[in-house]
């Protein structure tokens, strides 16, 4: 799937030689009724025994492109498929994420896709929770409509969970394009941090930690005011934020909430201003690089959970962990660096609303400190949820970077998990659920932001010079620009 990787004979990549990935439907179609080995490629499904030519509403799939993932179609009448998702690189446990697009529809074309070997038992779409679609004439993802999605199990197939869904292309031109959340590939976040390279701030800095397995750069960001960076004069520390997401791939809500906060901290807001004047932003928005490009929901291209892994994670076989993980032990151990916050986006399949969890800890006045941000970050969201946050020591989260660096890190510092739902959000005094688009997760990023510059108490700050200079400066230009456009047109007519 991509041309920029290792030879073969590295032994990194000889899981994904043995998984198939990139393998077309029709090559292995005769592997086994069970198999599911790479994505397919331009397939053609036609009736059993059919040997003429393709005719308009022999469907074509195709995932063989950034972040698809469809192993197998499996053609069931004229108007119903099974649809197999392929599993994570190098781990057959994990099959969630898919993304496929489908052509060569008739006008008005009614199907029903049963997605038939989900992993997981709970989800958001026993909730109500659909897929999302979009066709090449509306690229604007939506979602389809719930009525007609059922989560089921299903004893035909071996008792795995099953997730059908009717639908009906209405365009015979164009190309559809399905999805388990609103994507967000490698490449869309590499050109959105061109376009704000491009802009050349001097307080927004882009470098690679290392590369992945497959060559791809792991960007790490840091955003504030130039003078940040050097020793401070009067002995205090570099206050340091950090905040990174997609350690799972297929978590894709958490890309779009990490854009919202990127676009919020390098904006001309006053709140951004004042934060980079104070405060250290380092961030490292893309975990999984080749997990993401691979169209995985869990795990890395050799089928690691990376946040299982923050205790030792190893420069070979988890590069990008161990790259962010020294980083972070290098700023830990500088004497003029304070880390306050770690924070890691997350997306959750099971829960409505956005939420965190915590580390808990037996110096109460040290676990109270740290239920103080959820706090306020619900006094900014709308869909925050206080019930859903927990603070826990869960062994099975021992390998989190929440949980290790929590343990690792000052007793100042705050090392959160930031949940978002794949679904919906509930406000307070409703039970009228909100479907979350790709415009509410990026809000959230926002209001993350925010929250900051609550928790620094920083707000009275912004009823001051220089912070509010900008805002009258702009309401004067924009005065000015109407008089002069005013006394354009008073001339013309005139003259």
């Amino acid at each position: 799937m991509d041309s920029s990787t290792h030879s073969m004979e590295d032994p990194r990549l000889q899981c994904l030689s043995e998984t198939g990935l990139g393998v077309s439907a029709s090559e292995s179609s005769d592997i086994g009724e069970d198999a599911v080995v790479g994505n397919v490629s331009q397939l053609c499904i036609t009736p059993p025994g059919y040997s003429g030519k393709r005719k308009k509403g022999h469907l074509i799939f195709d995932a063989c492109f950034e972040s698809g993932n469809l192993g197998r179609v499996d053609y069931i009448t004229e108007h119903e498929y099974d649809l197999f998702i392929r599993p994570d690189t190098c781990n057959p446990r994990f099959r969630v994420w898919f993304y496929f697009t489908v052509e060569n529809v008739r006008h008005d074309q009614r199907v029903i896709f049963n997605v038939v070997n989900f992993s997981k038992t709970k989800s958001l779409y026993r909730e109500g929770m659909s897929p999302v679609v979009k066709s090449s004439s509306r690229p604007k993802w939506q979602r389809v409509p719930s009525k007609g999605v059922y989560y089921y199990r299903c004893p035909e197939h071996k008792k795995n969970y099953v997730m059908s869904f009717a639908f009906c292309f209405d365009r015979s031109k164009d190309v559809y394009s399905f999805a388990y959340s609103f994507p967000y590939t490698y490449s869309r976040l590499q050109a959105h941090l061109d376009k704000i390279e491009r802009k050349n701030f001097d307080f927004f800095k882009r470098e690679s930690l290392t590369t992945t397995v497959q060559q791809r750069s792991l960007d790490m960001l840091t955003v504030t005011d130039p003078k940040n960076l050097q020793l401070p004069e009067d002995g205090g520390k570099q206050r340091v934020v950090f905040v990174s997401s997609r350690v799972h791939p297929g978590e894709t809500p958490s890309s779009h909430v990490m854009q919202g906060f990127i676009d919020f901290i390098v904006s001309n807001r006053p709140m951004a201003r004042i934060l980079r004047d104070r405060f250290v932003f380092k961030i490292v928005p893309m975990l999984n690089p080749d997990g993401v490009y691979l169209g995985n929901y869990r795990c890395s291209l050799m089928g690691f959970d990376l946040n299982r892994y923050w205790q030792e994670p190893s420069a070979w076989a988890h590069p990008t962990l161990f790259a962010t993980k020294e980083y972070i032990m290098e700023l830990h151990n500088d004497p003029n660096v304070k880390i306050d916050f770690y924070i890691d986006i997350h997306a959750h399949s099971t829960l409505s609303n956005c939420f965190m969890f915590g580390n808990t800890y037996e110096d109460e006045e040290r676990f109270q400190r740290q239920e103080i941000f959820p706090k306020l970050f619900c006094n900014n969201s709308e869909d925050f949820s206080i019930a859903n946050t927990s603070f826990n020591r869960d062994a099975v989260k021992v390998g989190t970077g929440r949980r290790f660096l929590g343990g690792i890190l000052d007793e100042e510092s705050h090392c959160y998990t930031l949940e978002v739902s794949f679904y919906n959000f509930y406000v307070s005094n409703s039970n009228t659920p909100v479907l979350y688009t790709e415009d509410l997760y990026i809000r959230i990023g926002t209001n993350l932001g925010k929250t900051f510059v609550d928790y620094y108490k920083l707000g009275p700050l912004l009823k001051e010079k220089p912070w509010n200079s900008n805002r009258e400066s702009n309401i004067r230009d924009n005065k000015k620009r109407k008089e002069i456009l005013h006394d354009t047109a008073k001339s013309s007519q005139n003259g």
